[in-house]
């Protein structure tokens, strides 16, 4: 039906998409109980009364890890009674991307602003109530996985982490862009990326000592250096890209960035050329390339000396930009 898909990668990763746009209006909050809360979720679905009810979900299911990325007219979701008895304890994060929220468990309430996030867990009475139309992002890990990282899960747990928190920036954008990839990825780069998420949801809800730095280094710097290049990636045509620009949108300092491409094995420089060698192999490649003069291509993939960008190219592909494209002129 269309109202939800499902798409799988092998036995590492499961996308299921769900939105209510295609349902009858009587029908949404029934199958959205039946199809994404009771089976999925485990959870139960009470909607405004005075709104019509309206929900898109996407979920990424990957081994000790699982994404939700979803948004939804006012309602409320509570995991209680039955839905408690399948033993599930399962950590999770949310993060109120836009709205606003009141988080009920263990007889304590929270309200949580815009990019705000809260620590929950399976095994305790819970309520997410969104009291206007609004998107969250959430994750969900086994609790085990979290016991030798946390100082202590519970005391943990409905504590308000607030958006100036730097882990947590890092850590949504770092997921948004994993969840976007989806089962693009290799397994091995996928299980490589949850074990960073990991160390990234133990540092945005407090490590242990012991562990700090094991997280700090290994996922805090992996999560910059994506980000880093993600960043570069979509700006490389700009010729005013910097190593210091990169390290005023990360907040870090440029010797920062430098250091974290030199242990990647390579240098912010050699990265940055390297896409604008690719990006201009891209626009040669396009069929109306044949118009455009080698020089504007050049200038459109960031580089300021076509000299230099003749002995890069040839350098790197083998071949001159005329023979990419066929230029026999």
């Amino acid at each position: 039906m269309s109202f939800i898909k499902d798409t799988f990668k092998d036995n590492s990763a499961r996308i299921v998409e769900f939105s209510t746009e295609s349902l009858p209006e009587q029908d949404r909050i029934a199958y959205w109980r039946e199809h994404y809360g009771h089976i999925m979720l485990r959870v139960d679905l009470e909607p405004a009364r005075d709104a019509t009810f309206e929900a898109c979900m996407t979920s990424l299911a990957l081994p000790g890890l699982q994404i939700i990325e979803a948004s939804s007219t006012p309602a409320k979701i509570s995991r209680t009674g039955a839905y408690l008895a399948d033993g599930n304890d399962d950590a999770v994060l949310a993060i109120n991307r836009r709205g606003s929220v009141i988080v009920s468990s263990g007889g304590r309430e929270q309200n949580l602003q815009e990019n705000e996030a809260i620590l929950l867990t399976g095994n305790e009475p819970t309520s997410f109530h969104r009291t206007s139309m609004g998107q969250s992002f959430t994750l969900r890990v086994p609790r085990a996985m979290l016991a030798s990282t946390i100082v202590d899960t519970d005391d943990a747990v409905m504590r308000v982490i607030p958006q100036q928190r730097g882990a947590l920036r890092l850590l949504t954008e770092y997921t948004h862009l994993l969840f976007e990839s989806g089962i693009t990825l290799d397994s091995q780069l996928l299980n490589l990326s949850v074990t960073h998420i990991h160390d990234l949801l133990a540092l945005t809800i407090g490590p242990a000592t012991d562990f700090a730095e094991t997280a700090r280094t290994r996922g805090l710097r992996a999560a910059r250096l994506k980000l880093a290049k993600s960043y570069i990636i979509e700006h490389s045509h700009r010729r005013d890209l910097t190593v210091g620009s990169v390290a005023a949108h990360l907040s870090v300092t440029p010797r920062y960035v430098q250091r974290m491409f030199e242990a990647d094995g390579s240098t912010f420089s050699e990265f940055l050329v390297g896409q604008r060698l690719a990006r201009a192999h891209r626009l040669l490649c396009e069929p109306n390339s044949l118009h455009t003069a080698i020089s504007t291509i050049a200038y459109d993939a960031g580089f300021g000396d076509l000299s230099y960008f003749n002995r890069r190219f040839r350098r790197l592909y083998g071949l001159t930009p005329r023979d990419v494209r066929g230029d026999t002129r």
